[in-house]
Parts: C-alpha cells; sequence; structure tokens
C-alpha cells in the first residue's frame, strides 16, 4: 500500500470533510456503524445508500450532505477505523526502545486490531476496489502509514533492515503479509486468534525484511 497525494484544498472532497465535522458525533456514530454492519456482508456495488441511511436511521438526505457519494461515505468510514489502529500503534510503541521489538508490537497490534474488528477487514477486502481506493486521499492514511514508515526508516537508517529496495517495497511485502493472515483468518471462520502464532509469523516476516548478513 502506497501513499498517494492527498486532495487539493478547496476541492469538492475536502468541503465535504470540512462539514462532517460540524455533524453530531452520535449521528455519524450511527452512520458508520451502519457502513460496517452493511458492507461487511455484500460487494460495493450491491449496497444502497438508502440502505445506510435506514440503517442508521437518518434522512437519505443526511448521508449526501456530510458524504456526498457512496465512495466518499465507505472511505470515512474506513478512515475512521484505520485512524483508530494508528493510535493504538503509537500508544503501544511508548517506551520500547529495541528496534526489533518495536516492529514486533507494529505486527502484532495490527493483528490483535482486525481480530477485533474483522468487520473492517471484510470491507477492505470484498467492497474496496483497488481503482476506486488509489483515488482516496485515505488510502494514504497518513497517521497510519506514516507511523509504519517511520518505523521502516528508522530501521534502514541503523543497517537494521534491507537496504536495497526503497521503502515502499518493504511496506508491500508487509501489507502483503498482514492483509492475508486478516483475509484467511476471515474466511476460515476465525476459529483460532488471529494472534494465536503471531510469534513464529513475526519471525518469518523478520527474515524476509531484515538486511542479509554478509
Amino acid at each position: 500500500m502506497e501513499p498517494h497525494t492527498k486532495r487539493r484544498a478547496g476541492s469538492p472532497d475536502t468541503d465535504l470533510g470540512t462539514e462532517r465535522v460540524k455533524l453530531d458525533p452520535q449521528t455519524r456514530q450511527r452512520i458508520e456503524q451502519a457502513v460496517l454492519d452493511i458492507f461487511a456482508d455484500r460487494e460495493f456495488h450491491r449496497v444502497g445508500l438508502i440502505e445506510v441511511a435506514r440503517g442508521a436511521n437518518v434522512s437519505l438526505q443526511t448521508i449526501y450532505k456530510y458524504y456526498g457519494s457512496k465512495e466518499a461515505l465507505l472511505f470515512a468510514t474506513l478512515d475512521t477505523w484505520l485512524g483508530k489502529l494508528s493510535v493504538r500503534m503509537i500508544d503501544h510503541l511508548q517506551g520500547i526502545e529495541d528496534y526489533k521489538e518495536r516492529f514486533r508490537k507494529v505486527f502484532w497490534v495490527t493483528l490483535d486490531f482486525f481480530e477485533h474488528h474483522p468487520k473492517v477487514g471484510q470491507i477492505i477486502m470484498s467492497s474496496v476496489y483497488v481503482n476506486t481506493w488509489r483515488k482516496q486521499a485515505n488510502y494514504a492514511n497518513p497517521e497510519l502509514f506514516g507511523t509504519f514508515l517511520k518505523v521502516l526508516g528508522e530501521g534502514r537508517a541503523r543497517g537494521i533492515l534491507n537496504d536495497e529496495v526503497e521503502e515502499k517495497y518493504l511496506l508491500d511485502v508487509i501489507m502483503g503479509v498482514l492483509g492475508r493472515l486478516v483475509q484467511m483468518h476471515i474466511h476460515r471462520g476465525m476459529k483460532e486468534p488471529l494472534t494465536a502464532q503471531a510469534g513464529p509469523l513475526f519471525e518469518m516476516l523478520w527474515r524476509a525484511i531484515a538486511k542479509p548478513v554478509s
């Protein structure tokens, strides 16, 4: 997952984001919960905004006023949840000095988050199309991906991580592993904790991204 250019100031999406701040927090929570419940079960094109409005007990006009489109509604909801992940990640990194342990914590926190919020993972897998996602600034989620890239940059600067490829490709490998683990956890019916084998799985990933020993 590679960060993309942010929206231009004054664009319709930016204006809607500013307007959305005025939305009553409880109403926004009901709307975004309805998005989770509905989009997690069906593909994007099979969901109508009227269903979300009914699920959140708000008018369709409210959805359009504060979100503008189905795409914006979906990504605003994902941005909220990915923001919660980034806050947890930053909090858990406090006080950990050893680099490998910092990275281990990032890995564990991500798995733990999707273990407890599987609907977020289901939406990413079933309702988000790559070409649509690429056009959204929320795809970059600066807090979340900024944290990942900061940790990766630190590792490369200290000669710990592989420096033969750019940081974005290291991030691709990490996200590919995490994404597959979350996907198959859901596909297999979530019968055991996603974090059950976090230790050995992390060691496998670590060997893939650590700087080769000469």
